[in-house]
């Protein structure tokens, strides 16, 4: 699975680069795209990347002039991140290859076996969401303060 993964990843990513705009890339103009202005702390948040990692993307889509950064109403020390219209129109031209690939490699599959494939992935996603609800509900009580008893408190 992995092996597959990466795989497909890679090819995507040459096709997509091809257009000019990398996956890793992409994934920040979508973010945008999708959600609208952002500060680099909540672009970090979203895309599980380390804030130092998230500037210096941002800085190269900054220069390159995808997103643009703006000063922040709320708070003068934090900037807005934004997608620029030459961002939106690289994304767009970038995802009609990644789609492209992505049904090519697909194609192979007959429709049984992409329904079966939808089913295990549907059952192995509901599983990872359980156990991430089971790992996020432990490192809760595990932050939270022992509970006193009431012998203690009397």
């Amino acid at each position: 699975m992995f092996k597959l993964y990466h795989q497909v990843s890679r090819l995507v990513n040459e096709c997509m680069m091809d257009e000019g705009v990398s996956l890793a890339r992409s994934k920040f103009l979508l973010l945008l795209e999708c959600q609208g202005p952002q500060r680099s702390t909540d672009i970090a948040c979203a895309l599980g990347f380390a804030p130092r990692t998230v500037t210096e993307a941002i800085d190269g889509l900054e220069r390159d002039k995808l997103v643009k950064r703006e000063p922040d109403p709320k708070d003068r020390r934090a900037k807005i991140v934004s997608i620029t219209d030459m961002g939106r129109t690289v994304i767009s031209a970038a995802q009609q290859p990644q789609h492209k690939t992505i049904e090519a490699i697909f194609n192979v599959l007959t429709e049984d076996q992409k329904q079966h494939m939808k089913e295990i992935i549907r059952c192995l996603s509901e599983k990872t969401d359980a156990l991430q609800r089971e790992r996020d509900k432990d490192a809760d009580a595990a932050e939270a303060p022992p509970a006193r008893s009431l012998q203690a408190v009397g």
